[in-house]
């Protein structure tokens, strides 16, 4: 329990926080392992950026976040200073950087030029 009370806790917390369904949270052999379903692909995103914040470069192999995003629910991925589409579809097995400027024509002008905190939809494959 001392990961999920000490170094993990504002995880664990931001979890609850975006109302993570079926949230399991145990610690077996010094490893703290999330499981749940999260309502929404920017919901899972927050809480990934979250853990990088506690743990920059993923570097100490102590979590296993294990999270799905709720069936039926709006894919989407808020951009960061330093991304591209080329990167962002990387992230998505199967999606190409132009399957991702397709589905956002609405707001992607040109597709060379994205700003950080647009909230991107990631189409389904």
């Amino acid at each position: 329990m001392a990961l999920q009370e000490t170094k993990y806790k504002a995880l664990v917390d931001a979890a609850q926080a975006e109302g993570v369904a079926d949230l399991q949270v145990r610690e077996q052999d010094g490893v703290l392992y999330i499981d749940g379903t999260a309502s929404s692909s920017s919901s899972k995103q927050k809480l990934w950026d979250t853990y990088e914040a506690l743990n920059p470069d993923f570097r100490d192999a102590d979590l296993v976040l294990n999270l799905a995003v709720a069936e039926g629910a709006d894919e989407t991925y808020t951009v960061k200073s330093g991304d591209n589409l080329s990167k962002i579809a990387k992230k998505y097995p199967g999606l190409s950087w132009k399957d991702i400027y397709e589905a956002n024509k609405e707001r992607i002008k040109n597709p060379d030029i994205i700003q950080p905190g647009w909230e991107l939809k990631i189409p389904r494959k």
